[in-house]
């Protein structure tokens, strides 16, 4: 029986596991951290249909190599290196805002200057915006408004006409009538004024978002994936009221939930902001 057991011993000699320590689990899971997340970006944008490219052609190189076809072999090996490049070239917006995403991050944010600014605008111009929206969606009036915070959103801003005006009711409703000469595009909220409207804002390209939704709910989610803003998106079609933050949209949007996440953009203290984080994590949920 021993001699039985010191044949098995041998033949297990050779097997030796590496050497396991806490540095060794901390960059494992760093690694399926970053993995996650690359998988989860390729799916939401334009890249995932070039990752099925790719994997096509990973298929046809290992045929070729299994068959020895040598002409279909040299020319993936004089092609990978433009490939390359071509990649970064066609997907620079992608892999632009995907740095941008891993800017704002709250854990890379840690590092950098996010310090308190103090309230960015006024209770009256709060209650300005949402009896504006409730009055445009009553109607059926499309409109998008977009409140800036941290992020300066002066590159979309000059895409727009000017305005510099005291945000009220009555001057939201007017720029989004129909048929006027401001109604179409966004206008930029920055502090108590409209800074700008008819401005052009970046259409998302997120695989994920419903086909049934237009390019206004596009672009307001476009423009809350490059910054960190609160976009306000009134349905032409339904008359309802859906928010944009994050590259998250929530539609059919009540009071409540409006009041409560202008009231957070106000920045007028931290345990207010975790409050109504809670509130919008439930209306996902539910979404």
């Amino acid at each position: 029986m021993r001699a039985f057991f010191d044949n098995v011993k041998q033949a297990f000699d050779w097997v030796s596991l590496p050497k396991f320590e806490i540095t060794d689990v901390l960059e494992i899971l760093i690694i399926a951290f970053l993995i996650y997340h690359l998988i989860n970006w390729v799916q939401r944008t334009r890249a995932w249909y070039l990752v099925k490219g790719l994997v096509m052609l990973l298929l046809v190189w290992i045929v070729a190599t299994i068959f020895e076809f040598t002409a279909i072999l040299w020319i993936f090996r004089n092609a990978i290196s433009v490939g390359i490049i071509a990649i970064f070239i066609i997907f620079q917006p992608e892999l632009r805002r995907a740095l941008e995403q891993l800017g704002q991050n709250r854990i890379v944010g840690f590092f950098g200057t996010t310090k308190n600014t103090g309230e960015r605008f006024s209770d009256k111009t709060k209650e300005e915006i949402i009896e504006a929206s409730f009055a445009m969606a009553s109607v059926n009036t499309g409109a998008l408004i977009v409140i800036e915070e941290k992020v300066s959103l002066e590159e979309y801003e000059k895409t727009g006409i000017a305005l510099d005006s005291l945000v009220t009711s009555a001057l939201l409703i007017n720029i989004f009538e129909h048929n006027t000469p401001l109604h179409d595009g966004a206008v930029i909220v920055r502090g108590d004024r409209a800074v700008a409207a008819t401005c052009i804002l970046p259409v998302s390209e997120n695989m994920r978002l419903s086909k049934e939704l237009g390019t206004r709910h596009r672009a307001g989610v476009g423009v809350s994936e490059v910054s960190d803003c609160l976009t306000i998106i009134v349905s032409e079609e339904t008359g309802k009221i859906a928010l944009a933050q994050r590259g998250q949209l929530i539609r059919d949007v009540d009071e409540n939930l409006l009041r409560s996440k202008l009231t957070e953009c106000q920045n007028k203290s931290t345990g207010t902001r975790r409050l109504f984080r809670k509130d919008w994590n439930n209306h996902e949920r539910q979404a």
